[in-house]
């Protein structure tokens, strides 16, 4: 299965938007999540990973659910948020959703398994 590395940007997120979805039959390892604040006072911003994974057999028989990795997180003016301390796992059609209060900058690094 070949990896392929990719770079997902987006500028000025200031509402609900669906910055990454993984495609059809790949798997994607995210490698980083970046939120920046490019605004002369503070933000806030709230990172989901929106999933609809089905039910799998065995002991992990539960649909997944969106969950959210930081919520109403504080931005100082200038500055970034780094957001993942480790790795984690999509699957396909599997979505990183970003809210900003204020103009967002968004930078996620994964990794696609196909």
């Amino acid at each position: 299965m070949p990896n392929t590395f990719k770079l997902i940007t987006k500028a000025g997120v200031t509402s609900s938007d669906v910055i990454y979805t993984v495609a059809a039959d790949k798997t994607a390892v995210v490698l980083g999540l970046t939120l920046g604040n490019t605004t002369s006072s503070q933000t806030t911003a709230t990172a989901t990973i929106n999933t609809n994974t089905g039910s799998r057999s065995g002991a992990n028989n539960e649909a997944n659910q969106a969950v959210e990795i930081i919520t109403g997180a504080a931005i100082p003016a200038g500055s970034s948020l780094s957001v993942l301390d480790g790795k984690v796992v999509l699957e396909e059609t599997d979505e990183i959703i970003v809210i900003g209060s204020g103009a967002t900058d968004v930078i996620i690094s994964v990794m696609e398994i196909s």
